[in-house]
Protein backbone atom coordinates (compact mmCIF):
# COMPACT_ATOMS: atom_id res chain seq x y z
CA UNK A 1 0.00 0.00 0.00
CA UNK A 2 2.92 2.27 -0.41
CA UNK A 3 2.34 5.44 -2.24
CA UNK A 4 4.36 9.13 -2.59
CA UNK A 5 1.14 11.02 -1.34
CA UNK A 6 -0.97 9.80 1.42
CA UNK A 7 -3.96 12.30 1.16
CA UNK A 8 -6.12 12.26 4.82
CA UNK A 9 -9.78 13.11 4.64
CA UNK A 10 -10.96 13.30 8.22
CA UNK A 11 -14.81 13.92 7.49
CA UNK A 12 -15.60 13.15 3.72
CA UNK A 13 -18.26 13.32 1.73
CA UNK A 14 -20.79 12.34 -0.85
CA UNK A 15 -20.69 15.91 -2.86
CA UNK A 16 -24.33 15.72 -4.74
CA UNK A 17 -23.82 18.68 -7.40
CA UNK A 18 -27.12 19.91 -8.81
CA UNK A 19 -26.66 23.07 -11.42
CA UNK A 20 -29.96 25.04 -12.13
CA UNK A 21 -30.40 27.71 -15.11
CA UNK A 22 -30.81 30.41 -11.97
CA UNK A 23 -30.81 29.98 -8.55
CA UNK A 24 -34.51 31.45 -7.11
CA UNK A 25 -34.43 31.99 -3.38
CA UNK A 26 -37.38 30.61 -1.96
CA UNK A 27 -39.04 29.28 -4.71
CA UNK A 28 -39.12 26.26 -6.68
CA UNK A 29 -36.19 25.20 -9.02
CA UNK A 30 -35.84 22.76 -11.48
CA UNK A 31 -32.71 20.57 -11.76
CA UNK A 32 -30.94 20.95 -15.15
CA UNK A 33 -28.70 18.33 -14.45
CA UNK A 34 -27.04 16.08 -11.44
CA UNK A 35 -24.42 13.96 -10.05
CA UNK A 36 -22.86 12.27 -7.00
CA UNK A 37 -19.74 12.10 -6.17
CA UNK A 38 -16.60 11.03 -3.74
CA UNK A 39 -15.80 14.20 -2.03
CA UNK A 40 -13.48 15.67 0.40
CA UNK A 41 -10.64 17.67 0.85
CA UNK A 42 -8.19 14.79 0.51
CA UNK A 43 -9.75 12.55 -1.98
CA UNK A 44 -10.43 15.47 -4.32
CA UNK A 45 -6.39 15.46 -4.18
CA UNK A 46 -5.96 12.07 -4.74
CA UNK A 47 -7.99 12.56 -7.55
CA UNK A 48 -6.14 14.90 -9.52
CA UNK A 49 -2.53 13.02 -8.41
CA UNK A 50 -3.80 10.45 -9.90
CA UNK A 51 -4.43 12.05 -13.21
CA UNK A 52 -1.15 13.07 -12.82
CA UNK A 53 0.09 9.58 -12.56
CA UNK A 54 1.66 10.12 -9.11
CA UNK A 55 0.90 6.85 -6.78
CA UNK A 56 -1.23 7.94 -3.90
CA UNK A 57 -3.45 7.05 -1.16
CA UNK A 58 -5.98 8.73 0.18
CA UNK A 59 -7.49 7.47 3.90
CA UNK A 60 -9.89 8.91 6.61
CA UNK A 61 -13.46 8.04 8.06
CA UNK A 62 -16.20 6.30 5.89
CA UNK A 63 -19.57 4.89 7.27
CA UNK A 64 -23.17 3.17 6.27
CA UNK A 65 -24.38 3.17 2.81
CA UNK A 66 -23.07 6.83 1.65
CA UNK A 67 -19.56 5.30 2.87
CA UNK A 68 -19.77 2.18 0.79
CA UNK A 69 -21.25 4.52 -2.47
CA UNK A 70 -18.12 6.77 -1.77
CA UNK A 71 -15.50 4.21 -1.81
CA UNK A 72 -17.47 2.55 -5.01
CA UNK A 73 -16.78 5.69 -6.39
CA UNK A 74 -13.52 5.90 -5.97
CA UNK A 75 -12.83 2.60 -6.89
CA UNK A 76 -14.33 3.29 -10.64
CA UNK A 77 -11.76 6.37 -10.62
CA UNK A 78 -8.99 4.07 -9.40
CA UNK A 79 -7.82 5.55 -6.42
CA UNK A 80 -6.26 3.47 -4.15
CA UNK A 81 -7.92 3.59 -0.55
CA UNK A 82 -7.34 2.90 3.02
CA UNK A 83 -10.36 4.04 5.04
CA UNK A 84 -11.34 3.11 8.42
CA UNK A 85 -15.01 2.23 8.53
CA UNK A 86 -16.95 3.88 11.68
CA UNK A 87 -20.66 2.79 12.58
CA UNK A 88 -22.38 6.48 11.68
CA UNK A 89 -23.51 7.24 7.97
CA UNK A 90 -20.99 9.27 5.96
CA UNK A 91 -22.30 12.77 5.62
CA UNK A 92 -23.96 14.38 1.81
CA UNK A 93 -23.27 17.62 1.08
CA UNK A 94 -24.99 19.24 -1.57
CA UNK A 95 -23.17 21.86 -3.88
CA UNK A 96 -25.93 24.07 -6.02
CA UNK A 97 -24.33 25.89 -9.17
CA UNK A 98 -26.05 28.78 -10.94
CA UNK A 99 -25.28 28.56 -14.46
CA UNK A 100 -26.55 32.37 -14.48
CA UNK A 101 -23.54 33.86 -12.61
CA UNK A 102 -21.19 31.06 -12.16
CA UNK A 103 -21.87 30.87 -8.41
CA UNK A 104 -21.68 27.79 -6.89
CA UNK A 105 -23.89 27.22 -3.54
CA UNK A 106 -22.80 24.54 -0.90
CA UNK A 107 -24.37 23.34 1.92
CA UNK A 108 -21.95 20.92 3.77
CA UNK A 109 -23.77 18.85 6.88
CA UNK A 110 -21.83 18.68 10.19
CA UNK A 111 -20.16 15.26 9.78
CA UNK A 112 -20.23 11.11 11.96
CA UNK A 113 -18.94 10.78 15.52
CA UNK A 114 -15.83 9.24 15.61
CA UNK A 115 -14.89 7.17 18.48
CA UNK A 116 -11.70 6.30 20.60
CA UNK A 117 -11.61 3.15 19.27
CA UNK A 118 -11.62 4.21 15.61
CA UNK A 119 -8.76 6.68 16.07
CA UNK A 120 -6.55 4.74 18.03
CA UNK A 121 -6.84 2.17 14.43
CA UNK A 122 -6.24 4.95 11.99
CA UNK A 123 -3.05 6.20 13.84
CA UNK A 124 -1.83 2.86 13.87
CA UNK A 125 -2.69 2.47 10.15
CA UNK A 126 -0.73 5.69 9.78
CA UNK A 127 2.47 4.76 11.42
CA UNK A 128 3.06 2.43 8.63
CA UNK A 129 1.27 3.84 5.67
CA UNK A 130 4.25 6.92 6.25
CA UNK A 131 6.76 4.48 5.83
CA UNK A 132 8.07 5.41 2.58
CA UNK A 133 5.67 8.48 1.37
CA UNK A 134 7.23 11.68 0.31
CA UNK A 135 4.41 14.05 1.17
CA UNK A 136 1.33 13.59 3.70
CA UNK A 137 -1.66 16.22 2.68
CA UNK A 138 -4.34 17.16 5.29
CA UNK A 139 -7.22 18.42 4.37
CA UNK A 140 -10.40 20.11 5.70
CA UNK A 141 -13.07 20.23 8.82
CA UNK A 142 -12.74 17.53 11.36
CA UNK A 143 -15.33 15.53 12.39
CA UNK A 144 -17.15 15.27 15.78
CA UNK A 145 -15.30 12.68 17.97
CA UNK A 146 -11.54 14.06 17.50
CA UNK A 147 -9.48 16.73 19.36
CA UNK A 148 -8.93 19.89 17.47
CA UNK A 149 -5.16 19.17 17.34
CA UNK A 150 -5.13 16.09 15.53
CA UNK A 151 -3.29 18.16 12.36
CA UNK A 152 -0.66 18.85 14.66
CA UNK A 153 -0.49 15.41 15.78
CA UNK A 154 -0.02 13.58 12.01
CA UNK A 155 2.39 16.41 11.04
CA UNK A 156 4.69 15.96 13.85
CA UNK A 157 4.30 11.58 13.38
CA UNK A 158 5.05 12.83 9.02
CA UNK A 159 7.85 15.27 10.41
CA UNK A 160 9.86 11.95 12.71
CA UNK A 161 9.50 9.71 9.44
CA UNK A 162 10.75 12.68 6.93
CA UNK A 163 7.65 13.18 5.45
CA UNK A 164 6.50 17.09 4.34
CA UNK A 165 3.34 17.87 5.19
CA UNK A 166 0.84 20.06 2.81
CA UNK A 167 -2.00 21.45 5.17
CA UNK A 168 -4.81 23.18 3.92
CA UNK A 169 -7.81 23.73 5.98
CA UNK A 170 -9.74 26.53 7.98
CA UNK A 171 -10.68 28.21 11.70
CA UNK A 172 -9.16 26.48 14.49
CA UNK A 173 -8.00 23.08 12.53
CA UNK A 174 -5.44 25.33 10.46
CA UNK A 175 -4.50 27.20 13.65
CA UNK A 176 -3.81 24.03 15.82
CA UNK A 177 -1.92 22.42 12.54
CA UNK A 178 0.20 25.26 12.20
CA UNK A 179 1.34 24.27 16.03
CA UNK A 180 3.26 21.40 14.14
CA UNK A 181 5.03 23.11 11.70
CA UNK A 182 4.06 21.54 8.48
CA UNK A 183 6.07 22.02 5.29
CA UNK A 184 3.45 23.74 3.06
CA UNK A 185 -0.60 25.75 3.99
CA UNK A 186 -2.60 26.78 1.51
CA UNK A 187 -5.39 28.85 2.87
CA UNK A 188 -7.65 31.21 0.70
CA UNK A 189 -7.40 35.03 1.41
CA UNK A 190 -10.42 34.71 3.40
CA UNK A 191 -8.89 31.96 5.72
CA UNK A 192 -5.63 33.63 6.07
CA UNK A 193 -7.59 37.24 7.23
CA UNK A 194 -9.32 34.78 9.67
CA UNK A 195 -6.10 33.47 11.00
CA UNK A 196 -4.15 36.08 11.07
CA UNK A 197 -7.51 38.07 12.48
CA UNK A 198 -7.61 41.58 10.61
CA UNK A 199 -8.44 42.32 6.94
CA UNK A 200 -5.55 42.20 4.43
CA UNK A 201 -6.71 44.67 1.42
CA UNK A 202 -2.90 45.04 -0.03
CA UNK A 203 -0.45 42.88 -1.12
CA UNK A 204 1.80 44.55 1.15
CA UNK A 205 -0.40 43.22 3.73
CA UNK A 206 -0.71 39.69 2.57
CA UNK A 207 3.18 39.49 2.03
CA UNK A 208 3.45 40.67 5.75
CA UNK A 209 0.76 38.03 7.16
CA UNK A 210 2.92 35.55 4.42
CA UNK A 211 5.80 36.41 6.22
CA UNK A 212 4.74 35.97 9.52
CA UNK A 213 3.96 32.37 9.26
CA UNK A 214 7.47 31.98 7.47
CA UNK A 215 9.06 32.77 10.36
CA UNK A 216 7.34 30.31 12.40
CA UNK A 217 9.06 27.56 10.62
CA UNK A 218 6.36 27.07 7.17
CA UNK A 219 8.69 26.78 4.28
CA UNK A 220 5.92 27.38 1.59
CA UNK A 221 2.64 29.67 2.20
CA UNK A 222 0.12 29.66 -0.88
CA UNK A 223 -2.45 32.36 -0.61
CA UNK A 224 -5.18 31.56 -3.42
CA UNK A 225 -7.48 34.51 -4.15
CA UNK A 226 -9.70 32.51 -6.95
CA UNK A 227 -9.80 34.67 -10.10
CA UNK A 228 -6.99 37.66 -8.73
CA UNK A 229 -4.54 34.52 -8.67
CA UNK A 230 -2.40 33.62 -5.61
CA UNK A 231 0.62 34.47 -3.88
CA UNK A 232 3.38 31.90 -3.40
CA UNK A 233 5.70 32.79 -0.68
CA UNK A 234 9.25 30.90 0.81
CA UNK A 235 11.84 32.35 2.93
CA UNK A 236 13.93 33.45 -0.59
CA UNK A 237 11.24 34.72 -2.62
CA UNK A 238 7.76 35.93 -2.99
CA UNK A 239 5.43 35.49 -6.60
CA UNK A 240 2.10 36.55 -7.47
CA UNK A 241 0.48 34.89 -9.92
CA UNK A 242 -2.21 36.06 -12.56
CA UNK A 243 -4.50 32.91 -14.13
CA UNK A 244 -5.27 32.80 -17.60
CA UNK A 245 -8.83 33.99 -18.62
CA UNK A 246 -11.71 30.87 -18.42
CA UNK A 247 -15.33 30.76 -17.98
CA UNK A 248 -16.15 29.14 -15.06
CA UNK A 249 -18.11 26.55 -14.50
CA UNK A 250 -17.19 25.24 -10.87
CA UNK A 251 -14.89 26.22 -8.41
CA UNK A 252 -15.55 22.54 -6.48
CA UNK A 253 -11.71 21.06 -5.90
CA UNK A 254 -10.23 24.16 -7.58
CA UNK A 255 -8.14 24.45 -4.60
CA UNK A 256 -7.17 20.88 -4.17
CA UNK A 257 -6.04 20.62 -8.08
CA UNK A 258 -4.09 23.51 -6.24
CA UNK A 259 -3.34 21.26 -3.41
CA UNK A 260 -2.28 18.13 -5.48
CA UNK A 261 0.15 20.57 -8.06
CA UNK A 262 2.09 21.52 -5.03
CA UNK A 263 2.26 18.18 -4.02
CA UNK A 264 3.65 17.11 -7.35
CA UNK A 265 5.88 19.35 -7.41
CA UNK A 266 7.30 19.31 -4.07
CA UNK A 267 7.91 15.57 -5.03
CA UNK A 268 9.81 16.15 -8.38
CA UNK A 269 11.77 19.11 -7.04
CA UNK A 270 10.49 21.88 -8.98
CA UNK A 271 11.85 25.45 -8.37
CA UNK A 272 9.08 28.08 -6.92
CA UNK A 273 8.45 29.43 -10.42
CA UNK A 274 7.31 26.34 -11.89
CA UNK A 275 4.96 25.47 -8.79
CA UNK A 276 3.21 28.24 -8.69
CA UNK A 277 2.54 28.22 -12.71
CA UNK A 278 1.64 24.86 -12.14
CA UNK A 279 -0.44 25.14 -9.47
CA UNK A 280 -2.47 28.57 -10.82
CA UNK A 281 -2.74 26.15 -14.21
CA UNK A 282 -3.97 23.44 -12.20
CA UNK A 283 -7.11 25.57 -10.17
CA UNK A 284 -8.03 27.19 -13.00
CA UNK A 285 -8.55 24.53 -15.07
CA UNK A 286 -10.34 22.95 -12.26
CA UNK A 287 -12.77 25.47 -11.98
CA UNK A 288 -13.80 25.72 -15.81
CA UNK A 289 -15.01 22.06 -15.60
CA UNK A 290 -18.30 21.40 -14.77
CA UNK A 291 -19.39 19.44 -11.57
CA UNK A 292 -16.32 17.85 -9.36
CA UNK A 293 -14.48 17.10 -12.47
CA UNK A 294 -10.62 17.79 -11.91
CA UNK A 295 -8.17 18.98 -14.34
CA UNK A 296 -5.69 16.21 -16.13
CA UNK A 297 -1.36 16.93 -16.17
CA UNK A 298 -1.79 17.38 -20.00
CA UNK A 299 -3.90 20.29 -19.72
CA UNK A 300 -1.50 21.87 -16.73
CA UNK A 301 1.41 20.99 -19.09
CA UNK A 302 0.02 22.81 -22.05
CA UNK A 303 -1.61 25.92 -19.74
CA UNK A 304 1.33 26.98 -17.33
CA UNK A 305 3.05 29.02 -19.97
CA UNK A 306 -0.44 31.24 -20.19
CA UNK A 307 0.17 32.32 -16.02
CA UNK A 308 1.24 35.59 -15.46
CA UNK A 309 4.36 35.74 -12.92
CA UNK A 310 5.41 38.68 -10.77
CA UNK A 311 7.92 38.73 -8.40
CA UNK A 312 6.67 40.55 -5.06
CA UNK A 313 9.58 42.50 -3.49
CA UNK A 314 7.97 43.67 -0.12
CA UNK A 315 9.04 40.41 1.75
CA UNK A 316 12.20 42.52 2.83
CA UNK A 317 12.15 46.09 4.77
Amino acid sequence: MSAAVITVTLNPALDKTVTLEELQVGALNRVRASRVDPGGKGINVAKVLGNFQVSVTATGFVGGYSGRQLLEGLDELGVQHAFIQVDEETRTNLKIVDVSTSITTEINERGSLIKETNMLEFMEQMESMLEGAEVLVLGGSIPPGIPPGIYRTLTDMASHKNVKTILDADGEALAEGLQGKPYAIKPNIHELEQLVNRKLESMEAIVQACRGLLQEGIQLVVVSMGADGAIFASADEVLKTSPFSIKPKSTVGAGDSMVASMASSIIAGHDLERLARAATAAGSITASKEGTEVCSKNEVNESMSLVGIDHVDCLDE
